[in-house]
């Protein structure tokens, strides 16, 4: 396993102004590995990370799939889970997400508490991060899931607010999420009123379908963006994408 640092990775790059791309892939969308053609894409483009995750995660071969992206790659396998039966050792890093922005106690702590001892236990780098569901013009997964209603998309005061609230309690990152197949991304300016009033590394996805929105979220101070769907939908799109960081 590779001992990735994720976030200190993170930390020196913010502060010089080095951006970060992370490609999301969701286990459930493949039967035990990722597409070869699409995941030899990524790695030719020279992305980031890879964020494991979804909604549900039904597939029984979490392990399996970490693995085969392992054997062709030393890039960061991240897990972005939505519960705690979404946990491996196989990765490198997990983010530790706390639904800052709802009002639903499993997602703020309860989980939390149930994962911790295997937590405890495990190699992984844990990433503590407040999650924040923005509201992406549509009702996604992620919002019927944790049955919680998501931010106004132009309530900045409200998201520089919980922004703030996630840092004073020791959140390590803040991710700010317009959901899957969110019609609109989070806006270029609710991203910049968060990224000025916070210090910690700030992440962006949802409803990013090309190199233009990637480059606005960057120029807005988003520290690390996140993609997915898009390039489910168009593979090559990868390239275009990760060139955006520069």
């Amino acid at each position: 396993m590779v001992n990735s640092g994720v976030y200190s990775g993170l930390c020196a790059a913010k502060p010089a102004g080095n951006k970060r791309i992370a490609m999301l892939l969701d286990p459930d969308k493949f039967i035990s590995t990722p597409a070869g053609d699409n995941l030899d894409m990524a790695i030719d483009a020279g992305i980031d990370y890879f964020f494991i995750g979804g909604s549900l995660i039904a597939n029984p071969n979490l392990d399996t799939f970490l693995e085969s992206i392992r054997e062709r790659c030393d890039i960061p396998l991240v897990l972005f889970p939505g519960s705690f039966f979404q946990l491996s050792y196989r990765a490198d890093a997990l983010l530790f997400l706390s639904l800052i922005s709802g009002r639903n106690p499993e997602l703020l702590i309860g989980q939390h508490v149930i994962a911790a001892p295997f937590l405890r236990l495990s190699p992984l780098e844990i990433i503590s991060t407040g999650y924040m569901l923005i509201d992406g013009g549509v009702n996604t997964s992620v919002q019927y899931m944790s049955n919680t209603a998501p931010i106004p998309h132009n309530k900045n005061d409200i998201a520089v607010s919980t922004a703030l609230a996630g840092e004073m309690l020791g959140l390590k990152a803040l991710y700010l999420e317009a959901g899957s197949g969110a019609l609109n991304p989070v806006s270029e300016s609710m991203i910049s009123d968060v990224s000025r009033a916070v210090s910690v590394p700030v992440i962006v996805g949802g409803g990013i379908r090309n190199a233009e929105a990637v480059g606005t979220a960057f120029r807005a101070g988003a520290d690390l963006v996140v993609v997915g769907n898009a390039l489910e939908r168009d593979p090559g799109l990868i390239r275009e994408l990760a060139a955006a960081r520069y």
